[in-house]
């Protein structure tokens, strides 16, 4: 629908937004950070939203933000003010954006509360029928905290991937204490993932941060290693026990394990790397975490991909389910509505896969597309009923 390229003034980095749909008047999607951004990535990213608010059923369509700009850089903060300033327009009315890779959640809001806006869902607290009642069910949400002392908002989208996992391990008939799994990136998704998890009882034997790879056959402590990270999602190598190897950063991805978790950057697992590939399952917590040709060579081998608009729009669902009021402040709300409906949908795509071979994206994008025509037709009765 739209495509902006936006340039700094001060620095001459670019920004970009894309908007693929709108949807009750919304469209939903993060903002990324990194050097080496692009447009054409940032459109596909904002595909795959669209994707993601269609299968799980979100009153918003998929939009996306990225900024080709390292997030350490000292002009980055400025970048990203001016940035959004520049989006002002789509950000008070339309586009309701989050945190995304080098991009947390607070750096966020400390942006949009300089900029007189008070969260980063401004557009859909605004257009909600109370906006007071929105904006605070949102705070409290966002403050909510879980065992382990982080906060609902950062874990809940890594506790959907973990849910995948064990949806398809229970599929398999395959108990979480024999299951192992190999973990790329330890931000927002990848930690929280790794910790659910660990949690549930399954191995994480393989674990990679932008320093590189630490493995070990017997499991990893995550809870450890998570505690020991910086703010850039970076593990303190010096804390790290010596039983544990260090491996170089792609490593991870070709531990053999039965689930790999790609959770860090897009196309992680292309044609030139797949053939290392040793793991049963790949669910992709990083959106584009694997392109279509490496995909496709996956499926020859047996090898299912669980797509990112079902793996990973756990955060995305949760901020619009909390947005609505479909969840409140507990976080034991949030979690069983994400297990319940993340489990239904994991089913169905594997299920597709066992008995006839059909690829989990396949079966996803035909859900998508038949979700798609039912809200279509919907529209067009409740148009016909008012004109009556």
């Amino acid at each position: 629908m739209l495509r902006v390229t936006w340039t700094d003034p001060v620095t001459g980095k670019n920004g970009f937004l894309v908007v693929h749909n709108i949807v009750d008047g919304h469209a939903t999607g993060g903002t990324r950070m990194r050097a080496g951004c692009t447009l054409s990535e940032v459109e596909g990213l904002a595909y795959g939203m669209s994707l993601k608010t269609t299968v799980f059923d979100l009153p918003a369509g998929g939009a996306k933000g990225g900024i080709d700009c390292d997030p350490k850089d000292p002009e980055a903060p400025g970048v990203l003010r001016r940035f959004l300033a520049a989006m002002r327009p789509w950000l008070d009315t339309h586009w309701v954006t989050a945190e995304d890779l080098g991009m947390p959640q607070e750096i966020i809001d400390e942006a949009f509360a300089d900029l007189g806006m008070d969260q980063s869902y401004h557009a859909a607290i605004a257009n909600s029928a109370n906006p007071a009642e929105t904006l605070q069910r949102v705070q409290q949400g966002l403050a909510a905290s879980v065992p382990g002392g982080q906060l609902l908002g950062e874990v809940i989208g890594g506790y959907g991937v973990a849910q995948s996992c064990l949806g398809v391990a229970e599929k398999w008939g395959n108990t979480p204490d024999r299951t192992t799994v190999a973990v790329q990136g330890v931000g927002t998704m990848g930690g929280a993932a790794a910790w659910y998890l660990h949690e549930a009882g399954m191995r994480v034997v393989a674990i990679a941060d932008a320093a590189g790879t630490l493995t070990d056959p017997q499991g990893l402590d995550i809870p450890a290693l998570l505690e020991n990270r910086n703010v850039y999602g970076e593990i303190d190598r010096s804390k790290v026990p010596d039983s544990v190897q260090q491996l170089p950063r792609e490593a991870v991805l070709f531990v053999p394990v039965d689930i790999l978790v790609p959770a860090a950057v897009s196309y992680a697992v292309t044609q030139h790397n797949v053939g290392a590939v040793a793991a049963k399952l790949v669910v992709e917590a990083a959106n584009m975490a694997t392109t279509p040709e490496a995909e496709v060579e996956l499926a020859n081998r047996g090898v299912p991909v669980l797509p990112d608009f079902v793996a990973n729009a756990g955060a995305a669902a949760w901020a619009w389910w909390l947005l609505t009021g479909k969840v409140g402040v507990d976080p034991q709300d949030s979690f069983a509505l994400l297990h319940s409906e993340m489990r239904s949908k994991v089913a169905e795509l594997i299920d597709a896969w066992d008995n006839d071979r059909i690829a989990p994206r396949a079966t996803a994008m035909k859900l998508a597309h038949a979700r798609k025509q039912l809200h279509a037709t919907e529209i067009v009765g409740q148009q016909q009923t008012a004109a009556l």
